[in-house]
């Protein structure tokens, strides 16, 4: 489970997160939605202490994630806009073994983890692929499994599609649909709420860094365009 308790964030004395408090349970799809410099990535990267409060605190499982960050990481994995931008090897495997060899697992694990994750994203068998050599689909899809190799419980997705064509956003969505029947928590952070609202438990909005809707799908339906989201017609 992910508590927010009263968060605040400044960047240089301007105010990207105002007053933010929302739980997300354990399994549940959530889609985190508002406009460009709505304050969702700034949110967000406080569930694994990528930033840290000004006010406020972010708890993952109990824990202060700014505490513990190793436990919030573990908990909560990251797929960042732009999958390149997290990639720290040359080839997929390196890559995707990297989070769990930081965790100071045995070697046996760190291969299963790797090789069940890769498999999980049908990317099975391409371990030894240098990262630039794979499309834009293929490499978002290997940045979910290097997060899923840390086993988290919630997946955290911002803007996973920006770039993709349509055959590459239907299978990022496939995958999704697959770790969420499984039990992980998904949430995913879009201005584009194209084939995911209906998906989504529950949808939270933002508007200048504060949470201006939270509700169902269907209900925030008809609350996002007041906080500058196209709602796609049905």
């Amino acid at each position: 489970m992910i508590e927010v308790r009263n968060l605040v964030h400044r960047y240089d004395g301007d105010l990207a997160v105002d007053g933010v408090s929302l739980t997300i349970e354990d399994g549940e799809w959530v889609l985190l939605a508002g406009a460009n410099g709505s304050g969702k990535t700034s949110l967000v990267r406080h569930f694994n202490a990528l930033l840290e409060p000004n006010e406020g605190e972010v708890l993952v499982d109990d824990e202060s994630a700014t505490a513990n960050p190793v436990a919030a990481r573990t908990a909560v994995g990251m797929v960042f806009q732009t999958p390149r931008d997290q990639f720290v090897a040359a080839t997929v495997g390196a890559d995707v073994a990297f989070g769990p060899e930081n965790l100071g697992l045995d070697r046996e694990e760190i291969d299963r983890r790797v090789t069940e994750s890769l498999a999980a994203v049908n990317m099975a068998g391409r371990a030894d692929d240098r990262l630039d050599s794979l499309s834009g689909g293929e490499q978002a899809r290997v940045a979910i499994a290097g997060a899923l190799a840390m086993e988290p419980s919630h997946l955290v997705l911002d803007e996973p599609f920006a770039g993709l064509d349509w055959p590459s956003r239907q299978a990022v969505l496939e995958h999704l649909d697959d770790l969420h029947a499984d039990g992980t928590g998904i949430i995913l952070v879009t201005h584009d709420v194209r084939d995911v609202l209906a998906r989504a438990d529950r949808v939270v909005g933002l508007r200048d860094g504060s949470v201006a809707v939270d509700a169902d799908s269907e209900s925030a339906r008809e609350q996002l365009a007041d906080i500058g989201v196209r709602v796609p017609e049905c």
